[in-house]
């Protein structure tokens, strides 16, 4: 892993600031009636996604994860106007707005994805490492699930073969505590989803997932494991949602104090203390990195709201049709 430097804790700081207003903003045009459907934000997970880009190769690490899935892509690369405007079911979005916000998707970016289906995407992420290991690629990919995903049969199906084959996978859960909105408490033996890797010997271990520090440092070992041939970790990232699972969630299973509580260990703020602690940034730069995520934040909002609507033409390009498929006649 690379040294955590002054650069680094000043990177973490813009990042996940502008990720943080980036949704705050879609929150805001969501109540507007500009972006439909469901909509799932990221709101103090943001150092599980820092800490681990710091341990990637993005030239040619993977990632790919549920539908909470609109900073990733972010940090991956992608152009966050284009995230933006495929929320808004604009053309110049990632999928030319025939995606929406559970299905971000940068091929150029080797970011694979947010999957609707609940664990939908964790055969898939075993499945795209067992292509890199199979061509000789040099890549390790990590797949993300939360923490109600963890009770699919997929997901141990997946273990299983992934411990098998020895897959350049790190398998990450994202554990809010709630899934949807039922405690992990209720729903699961043991509160430790960690343990599950236990019963197939994979590598495991619980992580604080609000400091992008201890992300960084285990995600790191885990992605190097599965660079060095030394096969799939899973790891349980401890984190906390301060939004409801989406914009319709009326969040009863919760209190208000709870969730003021966690906002004590928010992982910007723990960035933002060492920056001041360490002066590594003086006030008046600290204001300007809020202003230009601010900017930001508005050019791709005015990006958004000003491109364009696909034209209807399009939805008959994105049906699959193969001239020379064996035993069907096409007549012209």
């Amino acid at each position: 892993m690379e040294k955590i430097t002054k650069e680094t804790y000043l990177n973490w700081y813009k990042d996940m600031l502008f990720w943080r207003k980036f949704e705050d903003k879609l929150a805001a045009v969501y109540i507007q009636q500009k972006v439909r459907g469901f909509l799932h934000l990221y709101n103090g997970q943001e150092a599980v996604l820092a800490g681990a880009l710091h341990a990637m190769d993005l030239t040619k690490d993977r990632m790919i994860t549920a539908y909470r899935n609109h900073v990733q892509p972010i940090g991956m690369g992608v152009d966050p106007k284009r995230v933006m405007a495929e929320l808004y079911g604009k053309v110049t979005g990632t999928s030319k707005g025939m995606g929406g916000s559970m299905h971000i998707f940068s091929k150029e970016h080797r970011f694979h994805g947010g999957h609707g289906i609940v664990g939908g995407q964790i055969p898939l992420g075993a499945g795209m490492a067992y292509g890199d290991k199979y061509h000789g690629r040099d890549a390790v990919t990590l797949c993300y699930m939360g923490d109600g995903a963890v009770r699919q049969g997929s997901l141990h199906e997946t273990f299983n073969l992934a411990m098998l084959w020895q897959l350049p996978v790190v398998f990450v859960c994202e554990n809010n505590g709630y899934a949807m909105g039922t405690s992990v408490a209720r729903t699961s033996h043991t509160e430790e989803i960690w343990k599950l890797g236990l019963g197939y010997e994979m590598p495991c271990g619980p992580v604080d997932g609000m400091n992008p520090v201890t992300v960084a440092q285990e995600m790191s070992k885990a992605i190097e494991r599965a660079r060095s041939g030394g096969g799939p970790t899973f790891l349980e990232m401890k984190t906390y949602r301060y939004r409801g699972h989406s914009m319709s969630d009326a969040q009863h299973y919760r209190t208000k104090e709870e969730v003021e509580e966690y906002k004590k260990i928010d992982p910007i703020t723990q960035v933002l203390d060492v920056i001041k602690e360490k002066k590594y940034a003086t006030d008046e730069e600290i204001k300007q990195v809020a202003k230009d995520v601010k900017a930001l934040v508005s050019e791709c909002e005015k990006f958004a709201e000003e491109s364009d609507y696909p034209p209807v033409n399009q939805l008959y390009d994105m049906v699959y049709e193969q001239e020379d498929f064996p035993f069907v006649e096409h007549k012209k």
